[in-house]
């Protein structure tokens, strides 16, 4: 048979779909014919973590797995907050190895079989290649990766949510579900209040609203009730309210005011130690509070002008502050206490990457992750000093 052009072209074709079939798998880091954890030297260690106040011991897992390299502090953490399973008991894992094959081997078989993989080959390497950068610090998996992949919980991956709310009971109660969801799978939510009435506005029945102020308390202490992931960590929330919200200055004041509580209780012999166990009495320390402000308010407080705050529901001017003075309590509330932070709405949505789906108006707990409502983003960590050569640059490849 003479190949022509045109049967090159089909070989061509197909050979292009064969590779689109599946992930080929590049070796980077692994060595062939050996596994990963014939690499590296294993040593048995015991975890004690004892209260610094009363030198009480609090956690204890002894002959515990993990490289010499490792730091003590690493082995600690892993081992308290990673490790699943009750301490004592024959289900514990007990080396970093049950861990790593925990999340890599149950990645590995739903690459398997679902098809993601090229070849037998792949899938292996893709497991040697991942244990061999978990193993040794290159990078790392946010925390519910670690928490649920691989066990019977639901495999809840995704460390950040960003949740709305509107303005009805049902939603404000729903939010509160959501959000105990979310903390109890090991992750953080973040939201925007401002669709709620303020406490300035009339409800239908005839009284006057609540406020968001007053649905963040019971918010507050249900995430306080919480430990994220069931494990020792507390939950994380990020709470954000629009400039031109009424309540806007009770927002800023809120966690100030609590500072005035936390003071003027531990001078009273109160114990208000973070942990300690009269601090639980203190309202709105669950969450970090951002103020969403507007090129508009900006240029108003430059200008020392006055700024209109706005009707939730039909968005009428019910009131007016000085801008200047409202930046000023907002830059006094985060010397205090580190809240309010401030969100650049106009320009986070100018660099919006997807504006045609919806505006961003709020961000996860720590404000690096910045989308649309009800969404989320699985976050990973590079260890940036493995990647650096001996002449101080960076290997990229």
């Amino acid at each position: 048979m003479t190949e022509t052009s045109e049967t090159t072209a089909k070989g061509s074709a197909r050979g292009q779909r064969s590779r689109k079939a599946g992930l080929t798998i590049e070796r980077v880091f692994t060595t062939p014919g050996v596994h990963p954890y014939d690499e590296v030297v294993w040593e048995r260690r015991d975890v004690v973590q004892t209260n610094w106040k009363s030198g009480e011991t609090i956690f204890e897992q002894k002959g515990v797995e993990f490289p010499d390299s490792w730091s003590l502090n690493a082995t600690t953490i892993v081992t308290t907050k990673y490790f699943r399973g009750a301490v004592g008991t024959s289900v514990r894992e007990w080396s970093l190895k049950q861990l790593i094959d925990r999340v890599v081997l149950t990645y590995t078989k739903a690459g398997r079989d679902n098809g993601y993989f090229a070849t037998p080959a792949d899938a292996e390497l893709f497991e040697h290649e991942l244990t061999w950068m978990l193993l040794h610090q290159v990078f790392s998996f946010n925390s519910p990766v670690w928490f649920n992949v691989g066990t019977p919980s639901p495999q809840q991956v995704s460390a950040c949510f960003i949740l709305s709310v509107d303005d009805t009971m049902d939603s404000i109660l729903n939010w509160y579900r959501e959000e105990g969801m979310i903390f109890k799978g090991g992750s953080g939510a973040g939201l925007n209040l401002s669709r709620i009435r303020s406490s300035k506005e009339l409800l239908s029945s005839g009284g006057t609203a609540s406020g968001p102020i007053s649905f963040m308390r019971g918010a507050d202490a249900s995430a306080g009730t919480i430990k994220s992931g069931g494990a020792t960590r507390r939950a994380a929330k990020m709470v954000v309210l629009d400039v031109d919200h009424p309540d806007i200055e009770e927002f800023v004041m809120t966690k100030a005011r609590e500072e005035d509580k936390i003071r003027a209780l531990r001078d009273a012999g109160f114990d208000m130690d973070l942990g300690g166990k009269d601090i639980v009495s203190v309202q709105y320390q669950n969450a970090n509070n951002s103020v969403r402000v507007s090129d508009e308010f900006m240029q108003a407080v430059a200008d020392g002008g006055t700024f209109g705050l706005r009707a939730r529901a039909d968005g009428h001017v019910i009131d007016t502050v000085d801008a200047k003075e409202l930046f000023r309590k907002i830059a006094t509330a985060a010397w205090e206490c580190a809240d309010p932070g401030l969100q650049y709405d106009s320009t986070i949505n100018d660099w919006h990457t997807s504006p045609e789906s919806g505006r961003i108006t709020a961000s996860n707990p720590c404000s690096e992750y910045m989308h649309l409502d009800n969404s989320s983003c699985n976050l990973a960590s590079l260890n940036l000093l493995t990647f650096l050569r001996p002449d101080d640059t960076f290997d990229v490849e």
